[in-house]
């Protein structure tokens, strides 16, 4: 099933779908305003350690994943290895959820990244947010115990090579 996951780097002409994938509730509850996290998405895509990725299954599109350089983005998350990238994803086709895809996309890209040596993959989701803390254990993620961000406490989750 993984196999079956495309991560093509995102660009400008995907912005509509993103928005509109920002807007829906099952989304919005977990990312946010809307307006605000859009606006982070577009500005990011100049942005040369954050890579932004729409992920498709069978030629379809239905998530968003960014990856990027913990090194400049640690914030509350603790030291971590050098190399170190964190991730975040999203399913925006509200028909692809409750179906497996979360973890196993998730241990696709993750486990591509360690293949080619990075030291460690870290995410933070909401504590409260238990789907995604279940996708992120089913793709070999541990939990490493609750931190601080700049947006609300989280839950600091780690995969090591």
């Amino acid at each position: 099933m993984a196999s079956d996951y495309i991560f093509r780097p995102m660009v400008a002409a995907d912005l509509p779908l993103i928005q509109r994938w920002l807007a829906l509730p099952h989304v919005r509850e977990w990312w946010g305003d809307p307006e605000q996290q859009y606006a982070l998405v577009s500005a990011d895509l100049a942005e040369p350690n954050m890579h932004q990725f729409i992920v498709s299954k069978a030629g379809s599109p239905f998530g968003y994943l960014q990856s990027y350089d913990l090194t400049d983005w640690n914030t509350g998350l603790g030291p971590q290895p050098q190399g170190t990238r964190g991730i975040d994803l999203f399913i925006g086709d509200p028909s692809m959820i409750g179906r497996g895809h979360g973890a196993a996309l998730i241990r696709c890209f993750v486990g591509d990244l360690l293949e080619k040596g990075l030291p460690r993959v870290v995410t933070d989701p909401d504590p409260a947010n238990a789907h995604a803390i279940r996708a992120y254990e089913k793709a070999g993620f541990e939990k490493h115990g609750p931190v601080q961000t700049p947006d609300g406490p989280a839950l600091l989750m780690v995969r090591d090579a």
